[in-house]
Formats: structure tokens, C-alpha cells, sequence
């Protein structure tokens, strides 16, 4: 009978957290930054039809890169918890702290199980305050542990870079289309330094917008708005091409 493979618990861990965090590299970058009116999330993604940027609730809004289908799953266990949490309790009760430690819960118990592969995500979960000082951004990379980030944060393959580029230039009190255009500046740079150009219609966008009237803070940017904040022609608010994203 032959003896079995022993490996230790430390490269064991530290095979699982390579192998998601290569399976993340391959996914595209996406960018969440903090301007005057709220929060904007902005990445690279030519589908029209699997979105990268969710609402979870009224004031919050989910990000993700990685793998679809498990992010996916995330997302929907998110909606779920929020809206049990919200009509159980108070509406105010759901915050994006309290769902951070969920999926932290949730990503930290897979990643140390050693029945299933990791997940192959890195999350966003962000919350518009009624003020700027309000703003709640966590980041959750695949180990379930959870970064408080303030003013911008970059997750998926050239994250490393991108936050890099974003700590040098953002600025507290940027207009809608300033951060919009510094968050396309830093995804279209690409490993070796150079610049690529990424048209409107390979773009998603979404804000978390505090002055909305409405309790759902969050909305979609397409179509004219968008092509009128990449060219600094316009401001934040409710113009055409925002549309409202229904869960």
C-alpha cells in the first residue's frame, strides 16, 4: 500500500489562493470610484446581457470580476439576504457592511474547504451615504477577507496597475464626468504602459447617485448620456440613457 501525498496545510492554501487569483487575472478590470453625487462603477464588457454591475438594494450596488456563473450566484444570494433582512427588520437595517460580512462568510468558508475549488471572484460592494463621508466601499478579494477601500479601487486582471494610476490622479469632489473619464483613462492602459482606446459601446456603467429622488439610488449609463460624459458635454442626473436596472 503506498504511502499517501502529504502536503501541508500552508501550500495547500497557498496553491488555492494562486489558483484563483490566476483565474481572476483572466477576467477583465473593472474600476468603482467615489465622485461629488455618489459612486460610479465603471468596466470593459461587450455583453449587453451579463452585467458585471447590480443593484443589491435601495443604496447599495454589487461589482464583481471573475468567474459569471459564481458571481452570479453571489449576487442573487445577496438580493436574497437583503430583501429578507429589510422586510424582517427596516429597510435601513440593510447596509453594505452587513452584506460584506455575509459574502465574506460565504467566500471564506469555500476557500478553506477542501472538497471544493475556490471561488474565482473578486467582489465590490458599495453603499452611497447621504453625504460623501457616507460612502461605504469593501473590497472582498477570493479568501473572504474584507478591505475598506476609500476613494477608488480596481479589481480583476491589471488591478495591481490600475490602482496604482487611480490613487495618483483621483481627486475628492470630481464631477460625474471626471471620474468617468479618469476610470476610462486607467482600464484602457494596458501592462506594458501603453494606451488603448475602449469605445462607449464596450463600456459599462453605473452610478449610485445620492441626489436621486427616488430610494433606489442606482442606474444604468448608455447610449447618449454615456457618449456626453466621455466627451465632458454633460453632468450627472436623470437624462435619457439611464435606465433603471430591475432585479
Amino acid at each position: 500500500m503506498s504511502t499517501p501525498f502529504y502536503v501541508s496545510p500552508q501550500q495547500a492554501m497557498a496553491d488555492r489562493a494562486e489558483y484563483a487569483r490566476k483565474g481572476i487575472a483572466r477576467g477583465r478590470s473593472l474600476v468603482v470610484l467615489q465622485f461629488a453625487d455618489g459612486i460610479v462603477f465603471v468596466g470593459e464588457n461587450p455583453s449587453r446581457a451579463l452585467h458585471k454591475f447590480s443593484e443589491i438594494y435601495d443604496r447599495i450596488g454589487f461589482a464583481a470580476a471573475g468567474k459569471y456563473n459564481e458571481y452570479e450566484n453571489l449576487r442573487i444570494g445577496g438580493v436574497r439576504y437583503a430583501d429578507l433582512r429589510g422586510y424582517t427588520y427596516d429597510r435601513d437595517d440593510v447596509t453594505a457592511r452587513g452584506l460584506a460580512n455575509v459574502y465574506a462568510q460565504t467566500l471564506g468558508t469555500i476557500f478553506s474547504s477542501a472538497a471544493e475549488k475556490p471561488y474565482e471572484v473578486e467582489l465590490v460592494v458599495a453603499e452611497v451615504g447621504e453625504t460623501p463621508e457616507g460612502d461605504q466601499i469593501y473590497r472582498l478579494p477570493h479568501d473572504g477577507s474584507i478591505v475598506d477601500e476609500h476613494g477608488s479601487v480596481a479589481v480583476g486582471g491589471n488591478a495591481e496597475q490600475i490602482s496604482s494610476y487611480l490613487d495618483q490622479r483621483h481627486q475628492e469632489g470630481m464631477t460625474l464626468a471626471e471620474a468617468l473619464k479618469l476610470a476610462v483613462q486607467a482600464l484602457s492602459r494596458d501592462t506594458n504602459g501603453s494606451e488603448r482606446e475602449i469605445p462607449a459601446e464596450r463600456l459599462e456603467v453605473a452610478v449610485l447617485d445620492r441626489t436621486r429622488p427616488q430610494k433606489r439610488k442606482f442606474k444604468r449609463i448608455s447610449g447618449g448620456q454615456l457618449s456626453r460624459l466621455l466627451d465632458a458635454g454633460a453632468v450627472g442626473g436623470d437624462a435619457e440613457g439611464a435606465s433603471e436596472d430591475a432585479e
